[in-house]
């Protein structure tokens, strides 16, 4: 049995927080339903390039869900949502502060709907403070939590080549705070209010290095930390062949190993000479000197955090990736043959969720409102109105 069997999760985000934060759950175990307008659906459905009808990256987010095309705008569109609220556990949206509440379906209204219900809702700046109604996305949020100032070299801050703000800031902590928010209402029968900020989320992940640097009472700076590069111990090289490897050897024993496999072993008192930076043009050079391939093999050879830097498809093929299941396949949307995605992380006793394709925009709409208690007649009126999509093609309830 899968932990979350049994929890119903309705989700009004789009593009990448909610969304993935919706897919862990999903896998997981809950029946997620996906809210989308009728008129075009999550942006990220049209984001190049396509695999088959959608979006690879809409493709991979938002399997082994359900949709349902509702236009809260439209009339009796709030209304209905209020009343679907009532059908579930969580209710998780990324709209900015205040567009719910204008809709008429806001946050206190969907808890006096549902008591019950957890509504975590995810921006980038949070429900309270002077940025709350600000634009921005995931750079930004990461230049005001300081975390983009240290990432680059010592010239100019660089955009980090992954999402952190998205991923680590908000998803993350918002599933950490709907598990959190469920186990509390099995004691109290309430449910709550999560306000995420992905700000708050990225600047937690400084939490280390400002740590660190309130501790010598001097400022982070890029290009000369522990871990932003800044020390020998600690950074990428180039190899012979121009590929990259990691070394990780942060713990002197770590590094006096890798210095004597590699045959400089007068290296290793040396870690962090300089304020720290050690003996950096040394090790450059005694990298170029080998290929990725004999780095890596020495690495795992005499265990010392050497590791290759996997680029492009690599890690598909990366033997402790493939052991651990990392990788799957679904079919593509509307097209032939499948598309790669990812496992979700979280696993309890290997239990795992089977990879369903994400669903065509609308595909569950009536059935999702039926099971709410809604009668083919008022979804034929809500369907009038504009409110939502055609019914799916075989849908027995569809009118």
């Amino acid at each position: 049995m899968l932990p979350l069997a049994g929890v119903r999760v309705l989700d009004l985000s789009r593009l990448l927080p909610g969304p993935y934060a919706t897919l862990v759950l999903a896998d997981l175990g809950a029946e997620v339903v996906k809210l989308e307008d009728p008129r075009g659906g999550d942006y990220l459905r049209h984001l190049p390039p396509l695999a088959g009808e959608a979006s690879g990256a809409f493709q991979v987010l938002n399997r082994n869900k359900r949709s349902l095309a509702l236009d809260l705008k439209a009339r009796g569109g709030a209304a209905a949502l209020l009343r679907l609220a009532g059908a579930f556990d969580v209710l998780v949206e990324s709209f900015r502060p205040g567009v719910l509440e204008r809709l008429g379906a806001g946050h206190a209204a969907l808890r006096a709907a549902n008591p019950r219900l957890v509504v975590c809702a995810i921006t980038g700046y949070g429900q309270e403070g002077p940025y709350r109604e600000l634009a921005g996305h995931d750079l930004n949020y990461a230049a005001i939590a300081g975390a983009l100032a240290l990432n680059g070299p010592p010239e100019a801050p660089l955009p980090f080549g992954v999402p952190p703000a998205d991923v680590a800031g908000g998803a993350w902590v918002a599933v950490a705070g709907i598990l959190a928010a469920l186990h509390r209402r099995t004691a109290t029968g309430e449910g709550g209010l999560l306000d995420v900020a992905m700000t708050d989320g990225v600047l937690g992940m400084m939490a280390l290095p400002l740590g660190m640097a309130w501790a010598r009472g001097a400022p982070l700076r890029r290009g000369a930390e522990l871990l932003d590069g800044g020390a020998a111990c600690y950074r990428t090289y180039r190899t012979r062949d121009g590929r990259f490897v990691a070394l990780g050897a942060l713990e002197p024993h770590f590094f006096a190993r890798f210095c004597a496999a590699a045959g400089r072993p007068e290296l290793a008192e040396r870690q962090l000479d300089g304020c720290g930076r050690g003996p950096v043009e040394e090790l450059t050079a005694l990298f170029a000197s080998r290929t990725r391939e004999e780095w890596t093999r020495l690495g795992r050879e005499q265990d010392v955090c050497l590791t290759p830097v996997l680029e492009g498809d690599e890690p598909r093929a990366d033997p402790q990736l493939r052991a651990r299941g990392a990788f799957g396949e679904v079919a593509r949307s509307g097209g032939e043959g499948a598309i790669p995605v990812l496992a979700s992380p979280v696993r309890l006793d290997g239990a795992r969720a089977p990879f369903r394709p994400a669903p065509g925009l609308g595909a569950d709409t009536d059935r999702v409102l039926a099971e709410a208690g809604f009668t083919p007649g008022e979804i034929a009126e809500l369907r009038a109105g504009g409110a939502v999509g055609p019914g799916a093609p075989g849908d027995p309830t569809a009118a």
